[in-house]
């Protein structure tokens, strides 16, 4: 128990440093707060249908996010505020893009489609030599 009590002691003591002042108040912090609205925003649409997902700005921010995560990296003294909040927008529209090529490209499940658009008794032509225009709930033969 005391040693967390010095941590903490001393989380505090840092704190109240003029060199933490500094980086909340630079671009090394705030640009990377700002950008994880990115993530939040992919995280959140997860749960809407696969139909509004727009695979062009899917793949667009993926690449944005390896280029920044790499910028991230490079950059001295090195942000990884910003390198993690990139590395977490790429998971998050990887899967946004499976989900897009998964509705659009086949391969998908009934969970990537909305439940109100699914119908559970799929209509077929009537057995009796009926046109396309006479519909029928399926046979059992």
């Amino acid at each position: 128990m005391a040693g967390v009590a010095a941590l903490w002691r001393k989380t505090i003591d840092y704190m109240k440093t003029k060199e933490f002042r500094d980086y909340l108040t630079s671009t090394h912090f705030w640009g990377p707060v700002a950008n994880w609205g990115l993530p939040l925003a992919a995280f959140k649409d997860m749960k809407a249908p696969p139909d509004i997902i727009s695979g062009r700005m899917t793949t667009a921010l993926i690449f944005y996010s390896m280029a920044f995560m790499r910028f991230a990296y490079r950059v001295q003294p090195r942000n990884l505020l910003l390198m993690a909040c990139h590395g977490t927008n790429v998971v998050a529209q990887s899967m946004q893009g499976v989900r897009y090529l998964r509705h659009h490209y086949g391969g998908g499940t009934a969970s990537d489609t909305a439940p109100e658009a699914q119908d559970p008794l799929p209509a077929t032509t009537s057995p009796g030599g009926g046109g396309p225009d006479q519909i029928s709930a399926p046979c059992k033969h």
